[in-house]
C-alpha cells in the first residue's frame, strides 16, 4: 500500500482542503479521508462513506503530475500518519 496526502489550496469553505488516500499497487483508492477548513472530516472505503466523500473512479495519477497544478501539494506519508487520520475521521 501507498499513502498520499494532497493539500488543495483554495478559499472555498465547503470544499476539502486536505485529501488523504490509501492506494493499492495499481494506484486505486482503497480508503480516503477529506478534511475541511472548519475541521470537519469525511471518509470513504468500499463499504461506507460520509458526506460527499467517495473513492476515485480512476486510479490516482502520479504525484509529479498532480504537482504540476499549483493548487495542489501532494506528498507521500507513512501508514501510521494515514491510520491516525483515518481513526480520527471514523470517530467523529
Amino acid at each position: 500500500m501507498k499513502y498520499v496526502k494532497v493539500k488543495w489550496k483554495h478559499d472555498l469553505p465547503d470544499t476539502p482542503d486536505v485529501l488523504y488516500s490509501e492506494l493499492d499497487s495499481d494506484q486505486w483508492e482503497v480508503r480516503k479521508v477529506e478534511t475541511y477548513p472548519d475541521g470537519r472530516m469525511d471518509f470513504a472505503d468500499h463499504e461506507e462513506r460520509t458526506g460527499s466523500t467517495k473513492l476515485g473512479i480512476e486510479p490516482m495519477p502520479p504525484l509529479d503530475l498532480i504537482a504540476t497544478d499549483p493548487e495542489f501539494e501532494p506528498q507521500i506519508i507513512s501508514a501510521e500518519e494515514f491510520e491516525a487520520v483515518w481513526e480520527k475521521a471514523k470517530a467523529r
